[in-house]
């Protein structure tokens, strides 16, 4: 039996979380359940499709993905079921699987047309569930061949200026910032040249790879004092980031906070 996973903006003090989960039981009494997130800030497209990016691959093949953000049905905001990368993905069609799509062409797209309910998560659940079964995409709906774009979880190139033009899509438990910017532009674009970080009044000329790399460990452990230093580096799941080096979001504050930047908030990177 395939993974169901589930990934919304619900939070958890409502029942919406026992709804679904019970919805997917009644449906399949021996369904396997995990839980992505439930801490997605209301509606918001990009941060859900960032955290969806990050996690859904280390799932296995066959895994089936409700992501129930933003997804209320009306003529603008229609639901589809999509098979990409060995998996399959519910939600709706306003740019949630843009950021993934962009790297890996859909296998097949299909807008649903099974709808005998007000809520999206019952027919997210009755999608799923076919498909766990073994049911085909095409019997839930008819085929498509677009999906609606999310531009903001794509930087811009400037190559007449030497610059990639980012924004800030996410901001993580730390209070760490994480752009749209991966190492992979990075490095494709900049080609070992110097460069220059810039997010709202600081500039950073070093990149990192891991946050402990600030620290100078031929330094007497009680003489180092690098809590609370900014940093830029590539996070583990290869976008730029501006990280406070072990921040504390209940006393020190983390990047968002101590450096004022936010969501949406703009990154650049000059190359020299």
């Amino acid at each position: 039996m395939s993974l169901i996973t589930l990934t919304t903006d619900f939070g958890t003090k409502d029942h919406f979380i026992g709804a679904i989960k019970g919805d997917i039981y009644s449906e399949l009494i021996d369904a396997r359940v995990v839980d992505i997130s439930h801490q997605i800030t209301p509606f918001n497209i990009t941060e859900t499709a960032y955290i969806l990016k990050n996690a859904y691959k280390n799932f296995p093949k066959g895994s089936i993905h409700i992501i129930d953000v933003d997804s209320e049905l009306s003529v603008e905001n229609k639901h589809i079921a999509i098979s990409l990368d060995g998996h399959f993905f519910i939600c709706a069609n306003n740019g949630i699987i843009s950021m993934i799509a962009s790297e890996i062409k859909p296998d097949k797209i299909v807008e649903i047309t099974i709808h005998n309910t007000l809520t999206s998560y019952s027919a997210f659940v009755k999608v799923a569930c076919h498909i766990a079964r073994g049911g085909t995409l095409d019997v839930i709906g008819k085929t498509i061949d677009q999906y609606k774009q999310l531009n903001e979880v794509h930087p811009y190139l400037n190559k007449e200026n030497n610059q990639i033009i980012g924004s800030i899509i996410y901001i993580d438990n730390y209070g760490n910032v994480i752009s749209n910017i991966t190492k992979k532009l990075f490095q494709e674009t900049g080609k070992g040249r110097p460069f220059e970080v810039s997010v709202r009044h600081y500039t950073f000329t070093t990149i990192f790879n891991r946050y402990n790399e600030i620290v100078n460990f031929d330094i007497q452990i009680e003489k180092r004092q690098y809590d609370g230093d900014k940093l830029a580096l590539f996070n583990a799941a290869g976008y730029l980031e501006i990280a406070v080096y072990k921040s504390n979001l209940k006393s020190v504050g983390g990047a968002s906070s101590l450096l004022g930047l936010d969501y949406r908030d703009s990154i650049t990177v000059k190359f020299l």
